[in-house]
């Protein structure tokens, strides 16, 4: 995936659950984390790219979200 393809899938996975944004990051993170990882962009730059920069809370829950995934699943 490229950056401008996590960036998208943040913005959906964000907009589509207002109420639960920064979970949403978090699972974002789980969910593309083999994507995150071996993407050239930092979490910032996706952030960023996706419009809705919350600055570095948000890219705290995407590196959370990193770090979840090898422990969890996804239902």
């Amino acid at each position: 995936m490229t950056k401008q393809d996590l960036a998208s899938a943040l913005k959906r996975m964000y907009e589509n659950n207002l109420d639960d944004g920064p979970k949403m990051i978090r699972l974002f993170g789980i969910q593309y984390s083999e994507e995150l990882k071996s993407c050239n962009a930092s979490n910032k730059e996706i952030i960023e790219i996706s419009g809705i920069d919350k600055g570095p809370s948000y890219q705290a829950e995407i590196s959370k979200g990193i770090k979840l995934a090898k422990y969890v699943q996804i239902k």
